[in-house]
């Protein structure tokens, strides 16, 4: 008998790495974690991924995905589309500590971003992630587990309650300041029918679908960074929030790190796909 059970409440996909997400009803599963997720990233010049912590208005870039393409827009111009079937020159690109080959989506969409992204000394490109490459999460974390991710920060999904926002929005409240949306913390599948923070304590959580169940191992708390300190409406960034969060987030277990959510990796159920109102079941680390 599993130690809690709930329901997916929302699902998220941020199929541009750092640029604006797109909420769904239905998300297919991949061993990468949900499809499209962080597929495609904004690289400088020398390869090296860029994210809303040095241009925070990247959150203006508001990807739509249709049967064929990736179609970009942001304030003031024209949308863009970027074919699935572009062939793009496979290019060395750096995210964090890995180096892996990303398809290089042209000049046309670099000369939007430089356009629109518009940071002196830098020149942008789109690249996608190629299917040459092959990145693995920390096996520190995944007890030596192979668990295969795109360009996300590291590991394949990024898992949370309700009840977690629900707290820090309270809190935020209590200090005379407005609540913030889930949006700042970029989850992938928001839960509901835990406590606060619950999340933190489970080993795997198990979705139940109509052609079979998607497993996940919650194997790391989330450290945060300033993104959650950023309005993805306004693009402006303020404290409070992680300033709230840290007099409460501070985890031991993770050298003091203030952290939201947690990171999981795929077990099982690649090829399934997930709905908001699923059923889960988990169970509690040992």
């Amino acid at each position: 008998m599993a130690d809690c059970t709930g329901v997916i409440a929302q699902l998220f996909i941020y199929p541009v790495k750092s640029c604006a997400g797109i909420e769904l009803s239905v998300s297919d599963v991949t061993a990468c974690g949900l499809k499209w997720d962080r597929e495609w990233m904004i690289v400088d010049q020398t390869g090296q991924f860029l994210t809303q912590r040095q241009i925070p208005h990247m959150v203006w870039i508001v990807p739509l995905l249709t049967d064929t393409a990736l179609i970009l827009s942001a304030p003031n111009c024209p949308t863009i589309e970027v074919p699935f079937a572009t062939a793009g020159v496979a290019r060395p690109v750096s995210i964090w500590n890995d180096t892996v080959l990303g398809d290089d989506m042209g000049d046309e969409i670099a000369a939007w971003l430089d356009a629109f992204l518009a940071v002196p000394g830098k020149q942008f490109r789109l690249v996608r992630f190629s299917a040459q490459s092959r990145r693995l999460s920390s096996t520190q974390w995944t007890q030596g587990v192979e668990a295969p991710n795109q360009f996300s920060d590291g590991f394949a999904v990024n898992i949370v309650t309700q009840s977690a926002l629900d707290a820090l929005n309270e809190r935020l409240g209590d200090a005379g300041g407005e609540p913030v949306s889930i949006h700042r913390f970029r989850p992938n599948i928001v839960i509901e029918g835990l406590e606060p923070h619950e999340e933190d304590n489970l080993d795997t959580l198990t979705i139940h679908t109509v052609t079979g169940a998607v497993e996940f191992v919650l194997v790391k708390p989330c450290p945060r960074c300033a993104i959650p300190n950023i309005d993805p409406y306004t693009a402006s960034s303020s404290p409070e929030v992680g300033l709230t969060l840290a007099e409460y987030r501070s985890l031991a277990r993770m050298d003091g790190a203030i952290c939201f959510a947690m990171n999981a990796i795929v077990r099982s159920g690649a090829g399934r796909t997930l709905h908001t109102g699923a059923p889960f079941d988990a169970d509690f680390a040992i």
